[in-house]
């Protein structure tokens, strides 16, 4: 065949484009990330407000919603904490294929009965996510939890205070002393524990958060501040609670919203739907120089099923975001 001079020119043409084509995928994929890490939170959703199925939920968040984080509770019908070796394998190959970090173990650990005292009314045998451990069971749970969050390559693991006791004064002291044990024993494995307030747990509101951390003055000990959880016990979480908080000590944050009803108890809502100020909050957020997960706790099942409350709400937290001024 002929080598003409016009075949020449073309062929020379698709060789640039050939060459133009790589630098512009690489510049559409620097411009993803860009955007990906724009946003000043690890902004997450925890895994099971999706669904079990935890490929599923990893393809979500990563593909629809677009994030780079996600927050582990409970996958294929088990706790975290229950994963076997083969199965905590599989999950870090999962995460590993849609390039998910782990903000951190969100773990039931010290969510059960101070012993000695007298049995809580919020101690109702009710879904914890697939988890029940009593309180013997807390030590050895603690150093499974310090395990886990080694495989998955976090620094935080979650925990309670007990459940809320009518009179905790009696137990206040001893309850710290075991909190600042295990934050102790985090410390040695570089790991910090993340206290969250929960309204059936000794330490429900920013009030009590606050104390709390005066209290235990750890450094790794720090604050999963929950609004939603705090305003469904009736408190004001912003401005109110956050204002008394330390906002160095705040480690990790959920986001659900809530409502309450003429009875005085409340339902949860869709982010930006309910009484919490998250604009505010979140404005308050950045102002103060969080920067830590921010994690979706959908808790609202108003659309039907798990997954589709959660595209609900994922996308009033992010319109909220953007309320906020804030790109994520």
């Amino acid at each position: 065949m002929k080598f003409t001079r016009r075949k020449m020119l073309a062929g020379l043409g698709l060789a640039g484009l050939g060459s133009v084509l790589p630098s512009a995928g690489k510049a559409l994929a620097h411009e993803e990330q860009t955007k990906a890490t724009a946003c000043p939170f690890r902004l997450a959703v925890i895994n099971d407000e999706i669904t079990q199925d935890f490929e599923k939920a990893c393809r979500i968040v990563s593909g629809d919603f677009g994030l780079r984080w996600i927050e582990l509770r409970a996958m294929w019908n088990k706790n975290v904490t229950d994963l076997s070796e083969k199965e905590i394998n599989e999950a870090k190959k999962i995460l590993s294929a849609h390039k998910l970090r782990v903000t951190d173990i969100a773990s039931p650990l010290f969510k059960t009965d101070w012993p000695g005292a007298p049995r809580s009314r919020q101690s109702e045998k009710r879904d914890q996510f697939n988890a029940d451990f009593d309180a013997k069971a807390q030590d050895k749970l603690l150093e499974h939890c310090i395990s886990l969050a080694k495989s998955f390559n976090t620094d935080r693991i979650r925990c309670f205070d007990y459940w809320r006791l009518d009179d905790q004064k009696p137990y206040r002291a001893a309850i710290n002393a075991k909190l600042q044990n295990a934050a102790e024993r985090c410390a040695k494995n570089g790991l910090i524990l993340l206290l969250e307030n929960e309204m059936s747990c000794n330490t429900a509101t920013g009030e009590e958060a606050a104390a709390l951390l005066r209290a235990i003055p750890n450094k790794n000990f720090m604050l999963n501040w929950d609004p939603g959880n705090a305003a469904a016990i009736g408190s004001t979480p912003y401005p109110d609670g956050y204002e008394l908080l330390p906002k160095h000590r705040i480690g990790h944050c959920h986001c659900k919203d809530v409502v309450r009803k003429p009875d005085h108890k409340y339902d949860w809502a869709p982010v930006g739907s309910g009484v919490v100020d998250w604009v505010g909050q979140l404005k308050a957020l950045q102002r103060d120089g969080f920067r830590y997960g921010l994690s979706l706790e959908t808790h609202w099942r108003g659309g039907g099923t798990p997954e589709a409350s959660t595209r609900i709400s994922m996308a009033g937290l992010k319109k909220t975001l953007a309320k906020a001024g804030i790109s994520c």
